[in-house]
């Protein structure tokens, strides 16, 4: 048999070198496919507490920033506050995924998500608790790096410690949830606020910013039982402690009845509302209530959670139109 003559590639060094070219180029596709398929999956693990977390909480800091005095002291200006939107987006966001990502990667929130909410990235079979696991490895530090340059590095570092005794600790599967939950608002609606009026290096959060920080956690502590209406099917299978389940589900769409209106109307007082602005509150309190005593079903109650959020973000407008802050001191 001839061999080639020198400067001419036989004709299986070209089949061979066709394939590793093919292995190659089909690696570099599968590594830009993972890339791009990033994004989408942060989208799946956090898509249901966008809405209801990131976006009130954002408000939070944006309209607290914008009223000024008396949350905050210094001179940041709206311009600043509206430029920094989105880094209070990306901090409400980032920090919502380490907790879904905690929340979503054990194997009874698996079990109970393949019955309730297969179009998770976990129950679908997007990835896997192990990939889920390994990717907190480097998202917390990421994490904490971030909130290091945001200056709310403190904030974040507890936010880290209820994430982590609600899911490993299981603190969410005990009747101590909803007290976690409110502190975790304080937390995020407190360094909301620092990035918003950071822009200012002199802004800082007053007495009555971290006062009306409390009262909105006081809020969050009574009245958040109004997620768990539509999940007591799934909380009862899996033994969670929720209020709707604990006290029975009648006393507690009573005790949203009479704690929404006292909220509202609390607020309102609070901020020396004297004109139509009384109505953000008490109309989009009115329609939780309607919506937590009416037909009793997953998805009526779905949507009363939604109003109930809207309702948290109407309270968080009060102070643009408020008349100052209530002089608590006065009353002592």
């Amino acid at each position: 048999m001839q061999s080639p003559a020198i400067g001419e590639r036989s004709p299986l060094t070209l089949k061979h070198s066709s394939f590793g070219e093919r292995i190659t180029s089909s690696s570099k596709a599968s590594t830009i496919m993972d890339i791009l398929r990033v994004p989408c999956l942060i989208w799946d693990f956090t898509e249901s507490n966008f809405l209801t977390f990131v976006v009130p909480n954002t408000a939070f800091g944006l309209l607290g920033g914008l009223t000024g005095m008396p949350l905050t002291s210094g001179h940041a200006t709206t311009l600043s506050i509206l430029q920094r939107l989105p880094l209070i987006v990306a901090f409400n966001w980032y920090s919502v995924l380490i907790f879904d990502l905690a929340n979503q990667r054990g194997p009874e929130s698996v079990a109970e998500d393949h019955a309730n909410k297969p179009w998770r990235p976990i129950p679908a079979g997007k990835v896997t608790p192990e990939q889920t696991r390994r990717a907190m490895l480097i998202a917390i530090p990421t994490v904490l790096a971030l909130n290091y340059v945001l200056d709310v590095w403190k904030e974040g570092v507890f936010i880290l410690i209820l994430t982590w005794l609600y899911n490993d600790l299981r603190g969410g599967d005990e009747l101590v949830r909803d007290l976690i939950i409110a502190v975790a608002y304080a937390l995020f609606n407190t360094a909301s606020l620092k990035i918003a009026i950071r822009g200012d290096a002199e802004a800082t959060i007053t007495d009555e910013g971290y006062a009306w920080a409390s009262i909105i956690s006081a809020v969050i502590l009574t009245t958040m039982q109004v997620q768990d209406l539509k999940d007591q099917a799934g909380d009862r299978g899996r033994g969670r402690a929720t209020v709707p389940l604990f006290f029975g589900d009648k006393a507690s769409r009573l005790s949203l009845a009479v704690l929404v209106p006292f909220w509202s109307c609390a607020c309102v007082y609070v901020w020396h509302i004297r004109s139509w602005a009384v109505l953000l509150p008490t109309l989009s309190g009115a329609m939780v209530v309607v919506g937590v005593l009416r037909r009793r079903t997953p998805e009526t109650d779905s949507w009363a959670w939604k109003l109930w959020c809207l309702w948290t973000v109407c309270l968080y407008s009060l102070p643009l139109v408020g008349n100052g802050f209530v002089s608590l001191t006065a009353h002592l």
